[in-house]
């Protein structure tokens, strides 16, 4: 596959600029009762505006439309599906559908490569940014997303809000508990299972799980002392188990500590315990703004966490925080589609945050 052509040098500059920003951390909590809670976070340099997107079954949905007024794929929404869009266009970037399954969209800069937008292939073509509607509208299962792949061509279209091509890799989890990560590339398209229930940016997820081997020394067990030369030397404080494990912003570490908090939580016995095991553990990776910093000639972005999200693959639940306002909000998917009466209905996701007064009869 070729990158699309045409990119102007301010352009390319400002792709080489991001491709060490926008970072997003994603995992997956299995409770005992069986139950599969996909979240993540969302980060990015400037305010995406999002808000929930309310899509019903049946809703036609022509794509590359929205992105450049043309005529791509088309189809009918085969399930009603709900989830945080960006920039105010009706494309769901992160959400669930009414069959339990989840589809995220990740920041892989610099080696996201798409299908360049022909003739030929306009009557297939599916924008990077509008997966998530074609994913969560036409599918059940992670198997029925391998197959369906097969029937689109995937292209880069051009936006403005970010002057150029949204470059993103996905995640998908099904309710049954199925997971895989979605990758196109100059190797073109690979799917890869998501065997340790984490994915974040940049590089690929195989390039991650290579370089997890770097850190299989890590344990929640804390280390017992050692004797040298006759002297006893104890640790001087708890977690000596996990002693190297990286704490800053990169792709890399975030996928290293993502892995390692996962795979060493307790466990869960049902879904409303996941999903508050599952904000306690992205509570790990919230980027304050000031932290992460990406200067450019006089100007200087700031990258956050502008939301944080859960998804209850088996009861139909999203559960969404914001930037401004930290409470923990429930989505009832069966409830939001009935109350959207068959239209697209946007809900909005950040709303005035309120400190509770305490009292001595609160």
């Amino acid at each position: 596959m070729n990158v699309k052509k045409g990119f102007s040098l301010l352009f390319v500059c400002y792709f080489l600029c991001i491709q060490v920003s926008f970072g997003c951390t994603g995992i997956i909590i299995r409770t005992e009762n069986g139950s599969v809670i996909p979240a993540r976070t969302l980060e990015f340099g400037f305010d995406p505006q999002s808000n929930i997107l309310v899509i019903p079954k049946g809703t036609s949905i022509n794509f590359l439309s929205s992105v450049n007024n043309k005529d791509g794929y088309k189809m009918k929404a085969k399930y009603g599906f709900a989830g945080m869009n960006a920039v105010g266009k009706h494309i769901v970037v992160d959400g669930i559908n009414e069959a339990g399954l989840y589809l995220g969209s990740f920041y892989f800069s610099g080696y996201a490569v798409y299908e360049e937008l022909t003739t030929s292939n306009q009557s297939k073509a599916v924008s990077s940014e509008e997966m998530g509607n074609f994913v969560l509208g036409s599918f059940a299962t992670v198997e029925e997303v391998k197959a369906g792949l097969k029937d689109i061509t995937v292209v880069g279209t051009f936006m403005k809000q970010i002057q150029g091509v949204a470059p993103f890799h996905y995640t998908v989890t099904d309710k049954s508990g199925q997971s895989i990560i979605i990758e196109y590339s100059k190797n073109g398209l690979q799917i890869f299972d998501n065997t340790v229930q984490v994915i974040t940016n940049n590089p690929s997820y195989d390039w991650h799980l290579t370089n997890l081997r770097n850190y299989i020394n890590l344990t929640p067990d804390n280390v017992g002392g050692i004797k040298l030369n006759g002297e006893t030397y104890a640790p001087l404080s708890e977690g000596t188990g996990m002693v190297g494990l990286p704490g800053d912003f990169t792709s890399a570490s975030r996928f290293v500590r993502a892995s390692a908090f996962v795979n060493a939580a307790e466990p869960c016995k049902d879904e409303e315990e996941g999903v508050f095991r599952a904000f306690h553990i992205l509570n790990n990776f919230d980027i304050p703004i000031g932290i992460v910093k990406q200067k450019e000639k006089n100007t200087s972005m700031s990258e956050y966490t502008v939301w944080t999200s859960a998804a209850d693959t088996k009861n139909g639940a999203y559960y969404y925080k914001t930037f401004k306002n930290p409470t923990v909000k429930k989505l009832d998917l069966q409830v939001a589609l009935k109350e959207a009466k068959g239209k697209i209905m946007v809900i909005t996701a950040e709303t005035p945050r309120t400190y509770e007064t305490v009292t001595s009869k609160s």
